[in-house]
């Protein structure tokens, strides 16, 4: 289940960092040395990363999950959460490298993924807290074939539901637990990843959970501190056939170019990784089979996700980080545990095609992947790729696409929406599977040169700026 990371520039001197999760001995949670350590790689530039965990106080403790970034003080310097067993653990960025743990209210019982939103627009960001379900060493029953001598992971199904929580910012460094007077503890689920968005345009931020075995949950933002879950309404609980299936990770961004935020989410073998198209007014319709990718995802499992034009030619692609979650899959059935990634390109703004064998190292290296991020991690304009494994290192993906497009990053409010040429993107931190990347919106342009003007719209509020094209 571990495997997040986040992507941010903690320095600001203008490289994206890299900070990983890591886990711990079990069941006693402890990081007994360093092989256990969460990790932060300072980017030196060039693809060259020098590890600054000790110096930045950011070893951790616990077995952590993922992480989730943003600058909650306002004091310029992006900050940190991690979710982990038996605590999780927020660090603020105190502008000098070093980190400084910061008191929470208590989160949990098993506390997976995060994401930071200003959900009441008072001008602080407030963390949207994932709980995945009621577990613990003491609690895990034994799930298999006794006969054969087989144990494998339980299903969800095996243990009870938990809700998720929404942590107000106060600000001063203090935070309230307001997920009962919100209305989100009313709705217990199985939560892995969550993305936010403005789904339906009304100037507040709503937010979208993958639940693993169980609909999904769509929590829009009534605008007067409470929300409501609208996923079945909205089209987003289930894929069309109305199965639950095994949500891991999801990304929520304009896939088409009409100027809303669609959803993606990744699950395992035989579910398929459904696509939601956003038609306005609070709606959703599944496109996976429309857009091509059901046959495409139809023998994979996914677990990081990313919606990102890695060609730049003004049309966003898809990435999947890929592996089975059950590492005895084979003894069982004909679906493999350690898989490729995938990427698949976005061709005409409807549909896509898979261009994984055309990176041939990519497409070769199978593992148990989880965690993934796109991020131009070298300043070429390109979207390059840090991924995640299990019990193998991570893996940084350069992207060597020649395609001579041109390309265009705007600074912007996190979770802002920015608009410019027929495009339309989000400032989202929130990414994938348990991971987050903060920094400038990427934007590919294709063969178009001249200066344009970037539309950002937050919380209700629009401003303009003209921005040079980039080649």
């Amino acid at each position: 289940m571990p495997g997040g990371l986040a992507v941010f520039d903690y320095n600001n001197d203008g490289q994206p960092d890299l900070f990983f999760a890591n886990g711990a001995e079990l069941p006693t949670y402890r990081k007994s040395g360093p092989k256990y350590w969460n990790r932060l790689y300072r980017n030196e530039g060039g693809f060259r990363f020098t590890d600054v965990t000790a110096a930045a106080g950011l070893a951790g403790e616990g077995f952590a999950f993922g992480a989730a970034a943003a600058d909650y003080d306002n004091d310029g310097f992006i900050d940190l959460f991690v979710p982990a067993l038996p605590s999780s653990k927020l660090y603020r960025n105190k502008g000098d490298g070093t980190f400084a743990e910061i008191p929470l209210p208590a989160t949990g019982p098993w506390t997976i993924a995060a994401g930071w939103f200003d959900y009441d627009r008072d001008g602080r960001q407030d963390l949207f807290v994932v709980n995945y379900l009621n577990w613990s060493p003491a609690n895990n029953p034994w799930c298999g074939e006794k006969s054969k001598d087989l144990r494998v992971y339980c299903h969800p199904r095996h243990f009870k539901s938990t809700a998720n929580q929404l942590l107000r910012n106060k600000g001063g460094g203090t935070f309230e637990d307001v997920s009962k007077s919100s209305g989100l503890a009313a709705f217990p689920g199985k939560g892995m990843s969550v993305a936010i968005a403005d789904y339906d345009a009304d100037g507040f931020l709503d937010a979208f959970v993958t639940n693993d075995g169980l609909p999904n949950s769509l929590f829009r933002n009534k605008g007067n501190g409470t929300f409501e879950e609208v996923a079945f309404a909205a089209g987003v609980a289930l894929p069309d056939r109305g199965l639950a299936i095994s949500s891991m990770g999801t990304d929520f961004r304009d896939y088409d170019n009409d100027g809303r935020p669609d959803l993606i989410v990744t699950a395992l073998a035989g579910e398929s990784f459904p696509l939601f198209r956003n038609l306005g007014k609070g709606q959703f319709q599944e496109a996976t089979t429309t857009a091509r990718l059901a046959p495409l995802a139809a023998r994979r499992s996914g677990w990081g996700v990313a919606i990102a034009d890695f060609d730049n030619d003004g049309r966003k692609d898809l990435f999947t980080a890929n592996s089975h979650v059950n590492d005895m899959i084979g003894s069982t059935s004909s679906d493999l545990y350690l898989l490729a990634n995938s990427v698949f390109q976005n061709k005409d703004g409807k549909s896509f095609v898979d261009v994984t064998p055309g990176s041939q190292e990519l497409s070769s290296q199978a593992a148990a992947h989880r965690g993934a991020v796109a991020a131009d991690l070298d300043g070429d304009g390109r979207l390059d790729l840090v991924v995640t494994a299990l019990g193998a290192p991570a893996r940084i993906w350069r992207n060597t696409t020649a395609s001579g497009n041109n390309w265009v990053t705007v600074p912007a409010p996190l979770n802002a929406s920015v608009a410019i040429g027929g495009q339309t993107n989000l400032a989202s931190s929130s990414v994938g599977y348990s991971s987050a990347a903060v920094g400038p919106v990427h934007f590919g342009l294709g063969a178009v040169a001249g200066p344009l003007d970037a539309t950002v719209t937050i919380s209700g509020a629009t401003s303009s700026r003209r921005v040079s094209i980039r080649q």
